[in-house]
């Protein structure tokens, strides 16, 4: 297996990126999209909504995830500040994490910031 793997994934009519990285004892899941992004449990929601709040970063955690189609289907543990007052909610699937950013982005609202 790859230690790096990228595939585009196709939601809403947009692409995505999903993004694994095999990691001695662990790997990491993220989805992509030009505004935000889900990961697995590494993300550290609570550093994005503190240290890092002056970003406005859109993401999103679902916890127990070791794949790109489990992290779709789960439901999100925790989510950014950013994230819910575009309308992502822990309790929501991935997917429709992806899809409320997918609509904000093509809209024009929550343009990603400069870091």
């Amino acid at each position: 297996m790859a230690m790096v793997n990228i595939t585009p994934i196709s939601l809403d009519d947009a692409i995505c990126l999903a993004v694994t990285v095999e990691l001695p004892k662990t790997r990491l899941v993220v989805i992509k999209t030009d505004i935000g992004y889900i990961m697995c449990g590494a993300l550290d929601v609570r550093l994005l909504n503190t240290s890092l709040a002056h970003r406005r970063i859109i993401a999103a955690r679902a916890v127990g995830v070791k794949t790109v189609e489990q992290l779709l289907e789960a439901p999100l543990e925790s989510v950014t500040g950013e994230a819910e007052s575009m309308g992502i909610h822990p309790g929501m699937t991935g997917a429709d994490a992806l899809r409320v950013m997918i609509r904000h982005a093509r809209d024009g609202r929550n343009a990603a910031l400069p870091l």
